[in-house]
């Protein structure tokens, strides 16, 4: 790892976090993107795709309250303990079926902070984001109720159009939000679609 890479110097979001008892920074893009768009409330059921290391189930379940269920879904293991109204698969979600994402289903809101392993091949990269992005959409699709909400992670480049047409169709509106959180050099951000249409 590069002595100038940006992502080792702790900020004052990672500060902010760690003196929180969040595992990482992440937790405050998504604290924005709730505040901005009014996401999350108590009784929910929330299903957060790509959770490690758990910011974000962290202040979802927070959020929702014993009256709400979460289930959380990653490729590596969590390793912060949930409540017990928050559930966690370890699995790919590519891979895993949509009866084993359905434990809470019909969910109110889908998020996805799923992510490739970055490569530095720019291109490569906006291309596996795509199609994390693309398949937590799917999920979305199949598992929200009428009127829910998805909030999708994805990298910035030439297949951005393509998945913002995609989430158009299935919701009523879309919009892109970059949190104040997402570091300079970084390139992601973040589709918030509101009003699941029916199908």
């Amino acid at each position: 790892m590069s002595r100038d890479n940006p992502y080792r110097k702790p900020d004052r979001f990672t500060e902010a976090a760690k003196k929180a008892g969040f595992p990482a920074r992440s937790v405050y893009k998504l604290e924005e993107i709730d505040r901005r768009v009014h996401l999350l409330r108590a009784g929910m059921r929330v299903l957060d795709l790509g959770a490690c290391p758990g910011s974000w189930s962290m202040y979802v379940a927070n959020k929702i309250g014993p009256k709400g269920k979460l289930l959380a879904v990653d490729l590596e293991p969590l390793t912060i303990g949930l409540p017990t109204h928050a559930k966690f698969i370890h699995g790919d979600a590519l891979a895993l079926d949509n009866s084993d994402l359905a434990m809470f289903a019909p969910y109110d809101v889908v998020l996805s902070d799923m992510a490739p392993r970055t490569t530095g091949n720019r291109l490569g990269d906006q291309t596996r984001s795509y199609e994390l992005f693309m398949r937590a959409l799917a999920v979305a699709a199949m598992l929200l109720i009428p009127r829910g909400s998805f909030v999708g992670k994805i990298f910035m480049g030439e297949d951005l159009p393509t998945a913002r047409a995609e989430v158009r169709k299935l919701f009523d509106k879309e919009r892109l939000i970059r949190p104040e959180g997402t570091r300079t050099v970084s390139y992601e951000v973040f589709v918030i679609a509101e009003g699941r249409k029916s199908a």
